[in-house]
């Protein structure tokens, strides 16, 4: 099993202990840690909950938090609850390369090598669920991780690639995969050269931040987007926790950073779809804000074509904005409890109700 690959800073790949990458310590119940063999940046993770373990990664710009009314119903279900923030968001460390879908399904493979060792020396949590008991032990090379513990990987948003993307590159690894109200691209083209559009990005990030936009406006924007993306709701995250993560040009810049690669990552799951097929039950989980409108509608047919594509079950969150786990975090936590549970998914009719 891989060991955390400790550091002195956030993206040095010297020795030591893996530190924050940020002055402010560690959420409650988190810890920063840096997994091993990849592009060295240190990660923010919570970890609770005892059980089967269920990793959520949520969707551009957004943080470990905005999983919280999902993943405390998951712990409360008898679930191990992985939150983390990807480089350049919430409180990990700054991205240092342009985001793949292969390299994220290789970093949540990182993390959870890196958080084994490390919850269960440092005793964090004592029903954390890293331990033998979880089922997260040591293989062969090149055999299975984790022993029976595989895991349920969750994806909001472009983290829907991600987790898709692991999914097919760890078969052994995973048990389930949810896509909720996920990114989708039939025909994702590019006009622009990526090495243009990534150092476009990073030029705008620097200058964003250069001017001090994300202290002066950080916080109101994400209340912003976090409105106009529910449905008849406000942002429920802590203000602090907020400020902490949003008044920083480190998350400004992943955001920018991660977004100009957006089709690529779409692009590049299309095509590890015809080499490596998906072998585990998904589900995909549409939001609907329960209008007839047209746009709403194309999305819901765009959505059906997703799960048409990974031969994936359909549910729909309805009323729901695309933060579909702050408008439906029962309706979450439900799809992600019946994704690894045939017994539970068969006693269920695909719908959208309450």
């Amino acid at each position: 099993m891989s060991t955390p690959t400790p550091s002195t800073s956030p993206s040095a790949p010297s020795r030591g202990p893996a530190v924050p990458p940020t002055t402010a310590p560690a959420a409650p119940g988190g810890l920063f840690v840096r997994p091993a063999g990849g592009d060295g940046v240190v990660l923010h993770a919570v970890v609770e909950g005892s059980g089967p373990v269920v990793v959520l990664s949520a969707g551009l710009a957004m943080a470990w938090f905005d999983w919280d009314p999902v993943a405390e119903q998951l712990a409360a279900a008898g679930r191990t609850v992985v939150t983390f923030d990807r480089p350049g968001h919430g409180l990990s460390g700054p991205a240092v390369a342009p985001a793949t879908a292969a390299g994220e399904a290789h970093r949540i493979a990182g993390l959870l090598d890196a958080l084994e060792p490390r919850v269960a020396g440092a005793g964090v949590g004592a029903g954390a669920g890293f331990g033998a008991g979880a089922g997260f032990g040591a293989s062969g090379a090149g055999g299975p991780r984790f022993g029976g513990g595989r895991v349920t990987v969750v994806g909001h948003s472009i983290a829907g690639f991600h987790v898709e993307a692991f999914a097919r590159l760890y078969p052994e690894r995973t048990a389930a995969v949810v896509l909720v109200d996920a990114s989708v691209e039939e025909d994702p083209r590019t006009v622009l050269p990526a090495a243009l559009r990534h150092g476009a990005a990073r030029a705008l990030g620097r200058a964003v931040t250069a001017v001090g936009l994300p202290a002066a406006l950080g916080p109101a924007a994400r209340r912003a987007v976090v409105r106009a993306s529910r449905v008849g709701g406000g942002d429920p995250a802590a203000r602090d926790l907020v400020r902490r993560c949003y008044r920083t040009g480190r998350v400004w810049r992943g955001a920018l950073w991660e977004n100009a690669g957006y089709l690529d990552a779409a692009a590049e799951v299309l095509a590890l779809g015809e080499t490596h097929p998906l072998t585990a039950p998904a589900t995909v989980l549409a939001g609907h804000d329960g209008t007839d409108g047209r746009g709403a509608l194309r999305w819901l047919d765009r959505q059906a074509g997703l799960a048409d594509r990974l031969g994936a079950r359909l549910d729909v969150a309805e009323p729901a904005g695309h933060l579909v786990m702050m408008d439906r975090p029962h309706q979450v936590a439900r799809a992600i409890l019946d994704a690894a549970d045939p017994d539970r998914r068969a006693a269920r009719a695909p719908s959208g109700d309450s």
